[in-house]
């Protein structure tokens, strides 16, 4: 590309100026009217929905972490337990599971589970502490592990 003068040179964006609209473009697909293919409209509209996402990501994050406390919490008291104390007895027991396996193993695996909880029930017994209160097992409760 020949350019005749130093006005033009600087005029002339090259392709650069199509790659970056087209990126915007890519983004902006599945909008609805001038949004989708005016680049004045379709940039701000592009930017708006990438905040929306980041806000969203951790929204979803924050409810699946109070989803998977409350699994595990149900299921302690289920077997008699509180969550503090079964957190405490398998630290001692030195079995690292996050709130999230253990969830996954309140819901699919309830006498993985059950066990869990009584390995870590005998911990906190034989180490005396007094985290355990007089909790009753709820009447009535049956899970799927305890059918057969």
């Amino acid at each position: 590309m020949v350019l005749q003068s130093l006005v033009r040179y600087a005029r002339s964006r090259g392709p650069d100026e199509f790659w970056r609209k087209r990126r915007i473009f890519k983004l902006s697909a599945h909008f609805k009217g001038r949004f989708r293919n005016c680049y004045s409209m379709a940039i701000r509209a592009v930017h708006r929905s990438l905040q929306f996402a980041t806000k969203g990501r951790q929204a979803q994050r924050s409810y699946q972490r109070m989803v998977s406390h409350e699994r595990v919490d149900a299921a302690c008291i289920e077997h008699g337990m509180n969550l503090k104390a079964l957190k405490e007895g398998l630290l001692r027991c030195n079995i690292l599971l996050n709130s999230k396996s253990l969830a996954e193993l309140a819901v699919w695996e309830p006498r993985t589970f059950k066990s869990i909880v009584k390995i870590a029930c005998a911990r906190v017994k034989q180490d005396g502490l007094n985290i355990i209160k007089n909790l009753q097992k709820p009447t009535g409760v049956i899970n799927r592990g305890e059918i057969k």
